[in-house]
């Protein structure tokens, strides 16, 4: 690789850009002081006419002053000036010749005269310049302009270089730096097995060759935050014993025009001189959308930069580098850009943990506490990885952290409740009861509203007949409260544990619709059409949300199974509209009919609610069970369910 090539690289550090941006700002800063003092405009007339010096024993009483300048040099200079006369003279004559005139001329004539110092020489340039030579006036200008020129060198530096501190944090790890293995990844053996292939490929590259595949080989990791993906690239780096490059791919633009660009040339130019290498772009969801959206086309430039980098004109250079990417969105999900999905030959989806890795992950953690910290005989775990139902990794590492905290401030061992305090926690946030404490009102009507998205949540298993400790089994309840909460700005809330919400039906969403309705339900109930609280509104935006996804998206209602959301007629937008608004009122109205069979318990489960602030799980079922002759159905709010037929909400 070129010097030159070597020294970007280096002022690709931070530290040597300072460096040298602290050694320019000293050389300027020498410049400027050296720089010249003001000089005297009068004009100078030069000569090498030795009998000017002659002459000045006849002009003695004209002569105004005379000066030897450099009399020790191989030129010395006669420097003299006439009464009344603006130029100053100066005269040139050989080193020989300085003694002889010296002795014959100025002293046996007894001519004074002095010897120029350095202040008068400083003022005077022109007098040692002979009227200034090229190279004289260049140095002459160099030192004047320092400070611009500096300015002008800093501009095409920052141009060239970026700012410290604005380019991309490119860090290069060794592999005896990377720490932990393959087998930290609990569980996801499917996307283990998919690193495995990978990690062959890699090793077995004449191989591959063999059947033409000699494309590098690009890697693209999508999945949910905290899923393990950069993990996973530090442990195949690993056990590939190659350094690792890692940049952030939000980070590469440096907020000047093809930054983006440059950063990603240097990131590639650093891991070519490294020979074999992994390039690890984390967050770099951005560089994979569909380019040409804007009019500004250097917007693209990074994007197209990294396209070329990653399927250029094949050659030698840069065969032992990898590319990988990592990105919480995918294809399937997102809208990209085909001509870099296509430069993936490799595409590895992470998911989510299900129950029996949550287990196994939560097990892990704890494992790495001090013997004695963790209570065993109260821990049930399969109770925990179902309550953290669709949690990352990350976040049940953080729910365990959590769980540490409290058990050091309270002095008490892990179990059970105490995860569960740090699942609320870690995915509620702070609860507070003396903001509600003196809100008697706000509290009861809170009450209400929470015990209507209870009831109506167990609405279904109810009218399906199944006994108590059957509809326990189903209910994803964890707590009941009327406790603040500052992070979602809410003043009580209905606790559950993670649902799994793929492939939900459309039983499953209407019951979903109904459970977020029992709020409002419920207050209307007791105060009235005009007397619904705005605490419905973050209920009403998920159930407007769910509508258009049912309606709108998935055309469940409509034999026509089609996207509107696609479609740009405006006929079409009005008449899901209305669509929605005929579902909503039904599925409102269904809610509104069934919470009235719950009202005698309601009311006898809020002054309980009251007086405690929180009713857990098994407080609320006790309860239940002890006032279960308060539940009375009436027959026409049967099972709901959905006519094949019609499309209509019917009674079972």
């Amino acid at each position: 690789m070129p010097n030159f090539a070597r020294l970007q690289i280096a002022f690709k550090n931070v530290y040597v850009r300072i460096a040298a941006a602290v050694l320019l700002g000293a050389a300027a800063g020498v410049a400027i002081y050296t720089a010249d003092a003001p000089q005297d405009p009068s004009p100078v007339v030069h000569s090498q006419d030795i009998s000017e010096i002659t002459r000045l024993a006849a002009q003695k009483d004209k002569l105004d002053y005379l000066m030897v300048a450099k009399p020790l040099s191989e030129s010395p200079r006669y420097v003299f000036k006439f009464k009344n006369a603006p130029e100053l003279h100066v005269v040139k004559v050989p080193s020989t010749s300085h003694l002889s005139l010296e002795r014959e001329v100025l002293l046996k004539n007894a001519i004074p005269y002095s010897i120029a110092k350095d202040d008068y020489l400083a003022t005077h340039k022109a007098v040692l310049d002979e009227g200034g030579t090229m190279g004289s006036a260049t140095v002459d200008f160099l030192k004047r302009h320092a400070f611009e020129i500096l300015l002008i060198g800093l501009i095409i530096y920052c141009l060239k270089f970026g700012i410290p501190g604005m380019g991309a944090s490119a860090t290069m790890i060794t592999p005896d730096k990377l720490k932990g293995s393959m087998d930290d990844l609990i569980g996801m053996e499917d996307i283990k097995q998919e690193v495995l292939h990978l990690e062959d490929m890699i090793r077995n590259r004449d191989e591959y060759a063999s059947h033409n595949i000699d494309k590098p080989f690009n890697v693209m990791l999508t999945g949910p935050a905290g899923t393990g993906k950069t993990k996973l690239v530090g442990y195949l780096a690993k056990r590939l014993d190659m350094p690792l490059i890692q940049a952030s791919g939000s980070a590469l633009e440096s907020g000047y025009v093809g930054g983006g660009s440059k950063a990603l040339n240097a990131l590639y130019r650093k891991a070519c001189a490294k020979g074999k290498c992994i390039i690890f772009l984390d967050e770099a969801q951005s560089l994979f959308m569909p380019r040409g959206r804007s009019e500004k086309k250097w917007e693209d430039d990074t994007a197209n930069t990294l396209l070329g980098l990653l399927d250029g004109v094949k050659s030698d250079k840069g065969q032992g580098v990898i590319w990988v990417v990592a990105s919480n969105f995918d294809d399937a999900s997102t809208d990209m850009d085909e001509a870099m999905l296509r430069r993936f030959s490799v595409k590895i989806n992470f998911r989510l943990p299900n129950k029996n890795e949550r287990r196994e992950l939560l097990r892990s953690f704890l494992s790495r506490k001090k013997e004695g910290l963790v209570d065993y005989n109260d821990l049930d775990l399969d109770q925990v990885a179902e309550m953290t139902q669709n949690l990352s990794p990350a976040l049940l590492e953080t729910v365990v952290e959590r769980a540490s905290m409290l058990s050091i401030q309270e002095k008490v061992v892990i179990n059970t409740d105490l995860l569960f305090r740090a699942y609320e926690r870690a995915t509620i946030g702070l609860t507070d009861r003396a903001t509600t404490a003196e809100k008697h009102k706000q509290r009861e009507r809170i009450a209400l509203h929470e015990l209507g998205h209870f009831f109506m949540q167990i609405d279904p298993h109810l009218r399906a007949g199944l006994s108590l400790e059957e509809v326990k089994e189903k209910s994803h309840l964890l707590k009941i409260s009327t406790e603040a909460v500052s992070k979602i700005g809410a003043l009580g809330y209905v606790l559950q544990s993670g649902e799994d919400m793929s492939l939900r039906t459309l039983e499953e969403l209407e019951r979903d619709v109904v459970g977020l309705y029992g709020g409002m339900a419920a207050e209307e109930m007791f105060y009235g059409a005009r007397g619904v609280s705005v605490g419905a509104q973050n209920d009403i935006e998920k159930v407007t949300k769910m509508l258009n996804l049912m309606v709108n998206r998935l055309s469940m209602y409509s034999r026509s199974k089609i996207d509107y959301s696609q479609l740009k007629n405006d006929a079409s937008g009005e008449q899901t509209l209305r669509q929605m608004e005929a579902k909503a009122d039904e599925l409102y109205s269904y809610t509104l009919g069934a919470i009235r069979d719950y009202r005698a318990l309601i009311e006898s489960l809020k002054d309980t609610l009251l007086d405690q602030y929180v009713l857990s799980k098994d407080a609320v079922f006790a309860l239940l069970e002890e006032r279960k002759d308060l539940l009375h159905f009436a027959p026409k709010h049967a099972n709901l369910k959905l006519c094949t037929e019609t499309g209509e909400m019917v009674a079972a």
